[in-house]
């Protein structure tokens, strides 16, 4: 097996490291790979994004929010959790076998002294029926990868406050995640290890993976210029791509309804391919003007709210509506 040192944080690019691997580096050798992103949402290839995250509070903390290629829930990653990735040939045996890629980590752990460690279910491991850990599998072109986070540390009142979504009705045909109890591992270890880093806690993982005494005894490849530069172009049509982080959700309805002083608004919104499709107004305000005017206008815009707000600004709300300012229909409909 094969290690690949990395040092980045930003999971746009890390994504990429693991799609580069998968796809384009040549060996038939097994590959791990570990991460650690700066604070992000993760989210899975069939997911809607807007549906798993807490947009408001992701944009005003400037969380970023990637998709991955492979399937499963959503995740929160920060710097407290340890990302692992197990990239290799698919010899058609080992999909979905979720045991044979956790095995190595669940013994490492029990190394370190977290002896509760143990896969449930399909794709967890937990402690004490606890959740540390997520995994998720993907497949192309005869090669896979294995991939799982490792909550070392992680701040969970930001999981609980990034993943948290506004309770206004939005239905998709999106893979909805499902929320468990979640752990940092931390607690579990032995009081020696108490004050270990998330770099530290790596460097053990990694020791334990290949049993050896030192990284020097282990095989290494350090990526290179023509590496990054493929990298860096997988991450830009990718990762850094709103189409694909957020355009590539499942279409969605959206109902939200909020009763101003010059009366109700209901708003239904058809998204697909995250731009909107179809838009419907329906309330008890008096406006001059017909209403048409204004779901014409929210045709085509992107679900975004810079992109949304733009669309607002062009339209004269007062005219349609009543009394109520921009910002107010704007956030009813965002």
């Amino acid at each position: 097996m094969i290690y690949v040192p990395n040092e980045n944080n930003d999971p746009r690019i890390n994504l990429a490291i693991e799609t580069y691997l998968l796809k384009e580096f040549k060996t038939d050798e097994p590959i791990l790979l570990f991460y650690i992103n700066q604070p992000s949402i993760i989210i899975g290839r069939n997911q809607n994004t807007l549906e798993e995250i807490n947009k408001e509070y992701v944009d005003e903390h400037g969380i970023l929010v990637v998709r991955r290629l492979s399937g499963g829930g959503a995740v929160y990653h920060d710097f407290g959790n340890l990302n692992f990735s197990f990239i290799m040939p698919d010899d058609g045996n080992s999909f979905r076998d979720f045991r044979k890629f956790t095995e190595p980590v669940i013994a490492a752990l029990h190394e370190l002294g977290v002896t509760g460690a143990e896969l449930k279910g399909r794709n967890d491991l937990v402690i004490n029926d606890m959740k540390f850990s997520g995994n998720a599998m993907y497949a192309t072109e005869g090669r896979m990868f294995a991939h799982g986070t490792l909550m070392l540390d992680s701040d969970i009142n930001e999981v609980v406050k990034a993943l948290k979504v506004r309770k206004d009705k939005i239905e998709s045909k999106g893979i909805k995640s499902i929320r468990s109890r979640v752990t940092n591992i931390k607690p579990f270890l032995p009081a020696d290890k108490q004050n270990i880093t998330t770099k530290e806690f790596r460097h053990e993982i990694l020791l334990k993976i290949f049993g050896v005494a030192n990284e020097d005894q282990i095989e290494k490849y350090q990526l290179t210029d023509h590496d990054w530069e493929r990298i860096n172009a997988i991450s830009d049509e990718y990762y850094r791509n709103w189409d694909w982080n957020y355009g590539k959700s499942p279409e969605f309805n959206l109902e939200r309804r909020q009763r101003f002083a010059i009366g109700s608004i209901e708003v239904r919104l058809n998204v697909v391919n995250g731009k909107i499709n179809d838009a419907k107004i329906y309330g008890d305000f008096f406006g001059l003007g017909e209403v048409k005017d204004v779901e014409d206008a929210l045709i085509g815009v992107r679900y975004e709210k810079e992109d949304l707000k733009a669309a607002v600004a062009k339209i004269d709300v007062q005219k349609y509506f009543g009394n109520i300012e921009a910002a107010d229909f704007l956030n009813l409909i965002y």
